[in-house]
């Protein structure tokens, strides 16, 4: 009588969201959800997702690193929107991407023109 009787229940995999498989922060289901409502085009591919967060992630890493840098250099424990700029402002790269952006709260620049010192 071998192959009768109660079989094993097959063991249920867990959840594992895309984000997880990725290795990355940002989330890639709301991510893709947002690109497919936008009407950005008429079909969105499973990989633009996960390259989009991917990318957000780099750069939201990025700027925070320069940012916690700066308010060390401020002898400050918190990032605040002036850290920001100043990381932003001081990196090339940083400043071609962000350079028709405002941020709010974060001041100007330092910068005495070379005519007007002694």
């Amino acid at each position: 009588m071998s192959g009768h009787g109660k079989k094993a229940a097959p063991k249920t995999k867990s959840a594992i969201s895309k984000s997880a498989r990725a290795g990355i922060t940002f989330p890639v289901g709301r991510i893709h959800r947002l690109l497919r409502k936008g009407n950005y085009a008429l079909r969105v591919g499973t990989g633009a997702s996960v390259y989009l967060a991917a990318i957000l992630d780099y750069l939201c890493a990025e700027v925070l690193e320069l940012a916690g840098n700066a308010s060390r250099d401020n002898k400050k424990l918190r990032i605040a929107p002036r850290h920001i700029l100043l990381a932003v402002r001081n990196d090339e790269e940083l400043n071609k991407l962000l350079a028709e952006v405002t941020i709010s709260e974060g001041g100007v620049m330092p910068n005495i023109h070379a005519t007007l010192l002694p």
